[in-house]
């Protein structure tokens, strides 16, 4: 069950990243209008607006899985699972230093599953 427990965290927030309302651009059309549109994780247009922190976090996701599955035959790769989703995690915050405007709901699910998975990989790492 350990092992699986590993391997589903990472399906849930990779489809969740998959989804278009993640990561968060304000557009100011005007001095005194602003617009908020959302976009997929693995979408490059907010990396091209310099919101780097979904796209990383979304391929960090992605290599999490993939160690996760190595795990289930090397057990000495949750160590790494624990590293990679906790600074998933962080960084995955990053667009709060923006403002809470461009952070989502589902962001912010994405960053409790990324916690969660950090902390199910210490506990199977022991």
């Amino acid at each position: 069950m350990k092992k699986i427990r590993l391997l589903i965290l990472p399906i849930i927030t990779i489809i969740l990243q998959i989804l278009p309302c993640g990561a968060v651009l304000v557009f100011a059309p005007s001095p005194t209008e602003r617009v908020r549109e959302t976009f997929s994780y693995f979408n490059l247009t907010p990396f091209g607006y310099a919101n780097f922190a979904p796209f990383i976090t979304a391929l960090l996701t992605c290599i999490i899985l993939l160690l996760a599955l190595i795990s289930i035959k090397l057990e000495k790769m949750r160590k790494a699972v624990f590293w990679l989703s906790l600074a998933a995690a962080i960084i995955s915050l990053l667009p709060l230093v923006f403002g809470k405007d461009y952070y989502s709901v589902v962001g912010g699910i994405i960053t409790i599953t990324l916690v969660i998975e950090s902390v199910f990989a210490k506990i199977s790492a022991k």
